[in-house]
């Protein structure tokens, strides 16, 4: 069992970092894009590739945001079910599981109808979409997969995989909102 929590950990992780990867690249890009201005150059494409970089971008890192507790939860609902939160997080990730699988085999669809029809992008770069889908379907297979992760992990342990991240000095400052203090 650890063999294979190692496994799905790595990959997420991969996949974040090919996510940063792709941030950088839509970066060079602008940059690209800034200096083809000046020197008066033609840069056909570019606000398309930086587009199809923020898409990947944004679905590579899905799955390792889950795990890393970056995704907006329901803690506070969750919280207030008391001895019942088992309940609610089971039915959450229920939820989670099938609305990711749903979008995982449309994003695969998507995928293969592009490459069936050898459909490009409209733009002037006239690239072949299923390479900039590409990205996108394998980031919601991973999110699928991260959702069922946790979904079976709750079953059968009672628990999530989800690494609650706590900020330095959170609590501080919510009691100083909330008009408490600390002594």
């Amino acid at each position: 069992m650890r063999a294979i929590r190692s496994f799905l950990d790595g990959l997420y992780r991969v996949s974040a970092f090919l996510a940063a990867a792709c941030l950088m690249a839509i970066l060079a890009v602008i940059v690209l894009q800034m200096g083809a201005r000046w020197f008066g150059i033609a840069f056909p494409g570019s606000s398309e590739y930086a587009g199809y970089l923020m898409a990947a971008a944004s679905f590579l890192a899905f799955a390792h945001a889950l795990n890393s507790g970056s995704h907006i939860r329901v803690s506070l609902l969750l919280t207030a079910l008391g001895r019942h939160r088992f309940w609610g997080e089971l039915w959450a990730y229920s939820i989670g599981s099938a609305a990711s699988a749903y979008m995982a085999w449309y994003a695969v669809k998507m995928v293969r109808v592009s490459l069936r029809f050898h459909d490009v992008s409209q733009g002037q770069d006239a690239t072949p979409l299923w390479i900039v889908q590409l990205p996108v379907a394998f980031g919601a297979i991973l999110l699928a997969i991260a959702f069922i992760d946790n979904l079976i992990s709750i079953v059968a342990t009672g628990s999530d995989n989800i690494r609650h991240q706590v900020v330095e000095g959170a609590h501080g400052d919510d009691a100083e909102i909330l008009g408490r203090t600390e002594g």
